[in-house]
């Protein structure tokens, strides 16, 4: 009996040891996060759109292994949920289409899965993913939005030095942020490729970008960048400059349009301002230029009136002051916009001014507010006066 015992007592203990050997090696190989967002949203137009009021919470549960020789894997899922059911806005999938729009749809979604291979200043990932490029205006993730927008596909990039860095991308799908009911299919090319000066940081690139639908859309944008700042005693000069075309092909029509941004910076005292110049321009009047992967609510306007751009183009004339008290920061920004090829009683396209204030605390924790209001210009651009509220609360763990 004395035997029996010994021998399960061995047993358990091998079992024992067993079990705690896997949980070190699982502890070695993986790390996980989770991102949560609660936010509300309010939105009031004045038209005959009801006003629309969201609360929702975004969930992200992220899970990566440790790099095994130079590869390494990576998955999040994502799940955002209506905590005042879906009943008080337009969820952007045709349902309470009584309401206005407020584009975080319920939904639960791989948000990325992808292996990633690194090898001194080479990597690679295939699969679903994050892309960003140069401040978001042309490749973006979206990630205001609760459910944030990655890419299928392949990237890879090189840092050939501490100065010049290569990139590529194939894109075969356009995961948006309206969840995967309105998922893009496509066959997208991008090349970026940045050189680092002494005084900016200069940027060349091509976004080649084709929708799989067999009826042969394309949009190709090829431009430049220059971005840099110079300090004098205790004052930093920012500068931010760049130009580009765009063709698009659609339904046998050819369409060309320019883009251009100058924007030129103060820092000092802890303040930052702003005065810039966008345009993004059109054909004719016929055809505006347009981002189609951007993270668009980052520009003009956080009301989401240019989403897409009129086919009179738009010019945006911007001034900003931000800054930081104690851990809160702050941002007030003003756009005006016109037409780039403006008619008769259609030039002004509105104004908006918008008030943001964001605060981490308890390291794991921040809140944030953001209030934007627009003013509508001339009755034949569409659009009305409307007033968004965001309010949020996120937790990282």
């Amino acid at each position: 009996m004395q035997q029996i015992k010994n021998v399960k007592s061995k047993c358990l203990l091998s079992v024992l040891a067993s079990v705690c050997s896997v949980n070190v090696i699982a502890e070695e190989i993986v790390k996980a996060n989770i991102d949560m967002r609660m936010r509300y949203e309010s939105v009031d137009q004045s038209n005959a759109l009801q006003d629309a009021d969201a609360l929702t919470l975004r969930t992200r549960v992220s899970v990566s292994t440790k790099v095994v020789e130079g590869f390494s894997a990576h998955i999040d899922m994502e799940d955002s949920r209506s905590l005042f059911g879906v009943d008080d806005y337009n969820n952007t999938l045709g349902d309470n289409r009584q309401f206005s729009v407020i584009a975080d749809p319920e939904t639960t979604e791989v948000d990325q899965a992808f292996v990633q291979y690194k090898n001194k200043g080479f990597k690679a990932k295939v699969g679903r993913q994050v892309m960003t490029y140069d401040g978001h205006r042309f490749v973006g993730h979206v990630g205001f939005r609760q459910d944030r927008q990655t890419f299928d596909g392949l990237s890879l990039s090189y840092q050939a030095n501490k100065d010049l860095s290569l990139n590529y991308a194939y894109i075969g799908k356009r995961n948006r942020i309206f969840s995967d009911e309105k998922d893009i299919d496509s066959k997208d090319h991008l090349i970026n490729i940045a050189y680092q000066t002494s005084i900016g940081k200069l940027v060349a690139y091509s976004y080649m970008l084709e929708l799989d639908q067999g009826n042969g859309a394309t949009n190709d944008s090829y431009g430049f960048s220059f971005k840099g700042k110079q300090s004098f005693d205790d004052i930093k000069f920012l500068y931010d400059l760049e130009y580009a075309t765009q063709t698009q092909k659609a339904a046998g029509s050819d369409f060309d349009a320019d883009y251009q941004k100058l924007e030129l910076g103060v820092q000092a005292s802890g303040l930052t301002a702003k005065l810039g110049y966008e345009l993004l321009g059109s054909d004719g009047g016929q055809y505006g230029f347009s981002t189609p992967l951007a993270t668009l609510h980052k520009f003009n306007g956080w009301t989401d009136q240019f989403l897409g751009t009129p086919k009179q183009g738009l010019e945006d004339v911007y001034v900003s002051l931000a800054g930081k008290v104690d851990s809160a920061k702050w941002m007030v920004v003003y756009h005006d916009f016109s037409a780039d090829e403006s008619s008769p009683g259609l030039n002004d396209l509105g104004s908006e001014l918008g008030v943001q204030v964001v605060m981490p605390f308890a390291k794991k924790y921040s809140v944030g507010l953001k209030y934007a209001t627009y003013e509508a210009g001339d009755v034949a651009a569409g659009k009305v006066d409307t007033d968004k509220l965001w309010l949020w609360l996120g937790a990282k763990f």
